[in-house]
Formats: structure tokens, C-alpha cells, sequence
């Protein structure tokens, strides 16, 4: 794979073979610190979001632990994608977003004047509801993103390393020229993850991963989270209850924009705090 390899450098460079991007520097563009496995790796004061005069979330206050797999539950149109995809500012596409209160990474505020979006999105990764591989080979698929940000390691063994962690590798080792759109749903989303990995993110923000695979894929991808969390943080959206429950270790409730109840995961779906959660997750309403 040296020529796939070298080919991705080449499209990746400018003229005089930089990087195009550039490594862009961290937030507030400071070293990265080692932080406390019992600090919060996110932590959200009263953040509300609206798009012109509709209030997506309210004034919600939310702590995301590292290295656990966190679920955000609740109806459709309560605010998960929203409050998701303020993690690494996805929200900012929007037209007529606005955000008040305050949500910190490592203690700082990415909403800030100093956080760098394009660093911050690459530290905290995407993968989205539907399978999105860019129409070239899996191999180019995996390295691009790695490539324009300028890493300089072995790109076939990040390649490698990436597939593996996305437990795709044994799947696509010898074809990693076709292109990844030949690939089946679950193998795309997959390749989607492999992707995001090859970042070298911190974290993982899942948007409804499994809503259009069948049964077996969904069940390979909620293996694969499992064995993800020894890595990284990851904040999975969902609408699959069961789903919440078997993947999670912490789980988040929202309704009509609002945070009713955070707790363990065995908590909420066998002694919820709130009677909102208990008539969802019993099918009441949802």
C-alpha cells in the first residue's frame, strides 16, 4: 500500500509538499495537560441552543466522564442531536444558531474566543445516523483525514491500526483499493469509524450509528463500541432503548429540550428518578 500511500501525501500537500491544513494548534493553543480520570472530560453550564426563535435545548447542565460510554435518550425532537453536536460545534452550520451558557472541554470553553473548531472537531470526532465514506478507496478513506492535518507517521500502519480498532481489518485487508461504496451498510459505518479513529480523537460522538443497519451489523457495531470505551470517551445518541441499555454505562433523559435525569444506566432503566423517565422508557410515550 506505499503507493496509496503516497498518492494520499500528494493530494494532501500544497506545492511545496506542507500539509494544507497544517497540524492546527490546540485549544487556546496551549499543550495538551494530562487530566484526572475522575474530571469530567465534558461539562456544560445552563447551555441552551435556538435556531432563530426555536429552543432546541434548555439551560441543560451535564457532565460527560472519559472513557465511558454515555447515551442521550429521549423523543424525537428533544434536543439530542442538538446537544450532541455542540461537543465539537457541528451546531455552528446551522443558520441562525445561538448559544448561551457554556460548555467546557478539558475545562475550557469551547464556545470561547480561543478554541480552534477545526482542532476541537478533530479531537472529538463524528460518526453519523447514515454511513457517509467518501466515494474513493477504503485506503484513501482511512488516510485522508490523517494526511491534510498533516500526520507523518506510516500511513499504512495507521491504516492498519484503524481498521482494526473498527474491527473491520480482516474484512478488507486485501481489497483496500475498491471503493469503500461497494462495501454493505454495516461495513461502511465501520469504515466511518475507522476514519474518525484515525484522527487520534479523544473522543466519540455516535448519532443514532445503527438506526439504518440490520440487526447483525448493529449487534457488530455495539461490540465494537463496547471495546471502543477502553480508548475513548463515547456519546452515543439513540432511540433503541435496549440499545441504551446494553452499551451505556451512563445514561442521559431529555424531554422538550430539557435534561430531566442523568445516572448510572442500570439506575435509570430499573430506578429512575424521575416519573418522565420511567413512563418513556416503559413506552408510555415516546
Amino acid at each position: 500500500m506505499a503507493a496509496d500511500a503516497e498518492a494520499v501525501i500528494s493530494m494532501a500537500a500544497g506545492p511545496v509538499g506542507k500539509p494544507l491544513l497544517g497540524v492546527a494548534p490546540l485549544i487556546g493553543a496551549r499543550p495538551r495537560a494530562a487530566v484526572s480520570e475522575a474530571a469530567p472530560i465534558f461539562r456544560s453550564e445552563a447551555l441552551s441552543i435556538r435556531y432563530g426563535s426555536y429552543s432546541a435545548i434548555k439551560s441543560i447542565s451535564l457532565e460527560i466522564p472519559p472513557r465511558q460510554v454515555t447515551a442521550i435518550i429521549g423523543p424525537s425532537g428533544c434536543g439530542k442531536s442538538t446537544l450532541l453536536r455542540a461537543m465539537n460545534r457541528m451546531n455552528d452550520f446551522a443558520p441562525s444558531v445561538q448559544v448561551e451558557g457554556r460548555l467546557f472541554f478539558h475545562g475550557q470553553d469551547i464556545y470561547g474566543v480561543e478554541c480552534d473548531p477545526v482542532e476541537l472537531r478533530r479531537r472529538v470526532g463524528m460518526v453519523f445516523q447514515k454511513p457517509n465514506p467518501f466515494p474513493k478507496s477504503i485506503f484513501r478513506n482511512v488516510a485522508w483525514g490523517a494526511a491534510i492535518n498533516g500526520y507523518r507517521g506510516n500511513l499504512a500502519e495507521l491504516v492498519e491500526q484503524s481498521l482494526r480498532k473498527a474491527a473491520l481489518w480482516d474484512e478488507v485487508k486485501d481489497k483496500l483499493r475498491k471503493n469503500a461504496l461497494e462495501l454493505s451498510g454495516g461495513q461502511q459505518q465501520r469504515l466511518c469509524i475507522a476514519r474518525a479513529v484515525a484522527l487520534q480523537p479523544e473522543v466519540l460522538l455516535m448519532d443514532e450509528p445503527c438506526s439504518a443497519l440490520d440487526p447483525i451489523a448493529t449487534a457488530r457495531i455495539e461490540d465494537l463500541i463496547d471495546q471502543l470505551k477502553d480508548q475513548y470517551t463515547v456519546v452515543l445518541v439513540t432511540h433503541n432503548m435496549q440499545q441504551a441499555a446494553r452499551v451505556s454505562d451512563r445514561t442521559a433523559f431529555l424531554y422538550m429540550g430539557e435534561l430531566i435525569e442523568v445516572d448510572a444506566t442500570s439506575k435509570i432503566f430499573t430506578q429512575p428518578g424521575n416519573p418522565r423517565t420511567q413512563d418513556y422508557i416503559t413506552g408510555r410515550f415516546g
